[in-house]
């Protein structure tokens, strides 16, 4: 009898283990505010993985209270941290071929990001994630545009003998090609730049633009719209070795929450953009549209700049460039 009780309670004791394990708490971090889209994102995949109710819990830290925003795909790879969402061209340095989610004029609109999203392009980007233990749970593009202190920036001869802030090394090469010096800052401190008269002109993502009250110093926007140069690649990523060690119900529910996210974070980054256009207007701020034309000489420019000495730094670099800009 008191055998048949010990096997019995090794059993209950092993379902009990099996159950342990199956239940988790996974840790996302990221470097923005409560507020900020990204953290909406990542906020949707955490709600519905709870509501799915399969012993799972995201636990999101914001504001890099978990670790520095350039700081998290290390950890991330390492099985440290288990979620992020982050702009991948900060991993540029751990994976050269990065360096093209942040490039000028590979994307032109948020439709086109899209079909990125879903081309041979970010299969090829997937796979350097692959090396280093990391999946893609939500695709996602934000966007930028350009603001000048006196003058209207649509086109490169716009910018010959300008002070101006680029968003990136990439935007740097090819607006010092365009005849620009190039004053290198966060974009915290472009208002005050302005201000000073340090700069003529900046580059910055359109939610940058509000929140730092740019419209206030400058005397034309060149928004996002049916074209633009500046578009930064800043997926939620998700350590594969975690992922794997999840129940198929847990994986599933990450999944089906991360495809809600990716069609919000479309739809609001396009919102982003309308707004920030029409917050500049309302200050009394000449918007300027970028023309096919203007978009097209913009891309000729960064193929000479940019393009070349990306190929120039990156094993392979040539055929992801290939692979990018073959999407329509």
């Amino acid at each position: 009898m008191n055998i048949k009780l010990t096997g019995m309670t090794a059993a209950i004791a092993l379902t009990a283990s099996s159950m342990a394990l199956q239940a988790a708490d996974l840790r996302l971090s990221h470097q923005w505010s409560d507020g900020d889209v990204r953290h909406q994102v990542a906020k949707i995949v955490a709600d519905e993985v709870a509501a799915a109710d399969v012993d799972l819990e995201i636990k999101i830290f914001p504001t890099q209270s978990l670790f520095k925003a350039r700081e998290q795909y290390t950890p991330l790879s390492r099985g440290q941290l288990d979620m992020t969402v982050l702009p991948l061209s900060y991993a540029g340095g751990q994976q050269p071929a990065y360096n093209l989610t942040l490039m000028p004029g590979l994307v032109k609109n948020h439709d086109h990001a899209a079909r990125l999203n879903d081309s041979p392009f970010m299969d090829a980007i997937e796979e350097k994630m692959a090396e280093d233990d990391v999946i893609v749970l939500v695709h996602g593009y934000l966007a930028g545009g350009f603001a000048g202190k006196d003058d209207c920036i649509t086109a490169p001869g716009d910018m010959g003998g300008k002070q101006t802030r680029a968003a990136g090394k990439a935007f740097e090469q090819m607006l010092a090609g365009a005849g620009a010096s190039i004053a290198s800052m966060a974009s915290s401190e472009i208002y005050n730049a302005m201000q000073t008269g340090v700069l003529d002109a900046a580059n910055t993502s359109s939610s940058s633009f509000v929140s730092y009250r740019i419209y206030e110093q400058v005397a034309c926007y060149t928004p996002a719209g049916e074209y633009a140069l500046w578009f930064m690649y800043q997926p939620l990523l998700m350590n594969k070795t975690t992922f794997d060690g999840l129940t198929e119900e847990q994986q599933q529910a990450l999944l089906s929450g991360s495809e809600k996210a990716q069609a919000f974070y479309l739809e609001e980054a396009k919102k982003e953009d309308a707004e920030s256009r029409r917050i500049f207007e309302e200050a009394g701020v000449q918007i300027a549209d970028m023309t096919e034309a203007e978009f097209n000489a913009w891309r000729e420019l960064a193929k000479e700049t940019s393009y070349k000495a990306f190929v120039e730094e990156t094993p392979g670099g040539q055929e992801l460039l290939d692979l990018a800009l073959s999407v329509e």
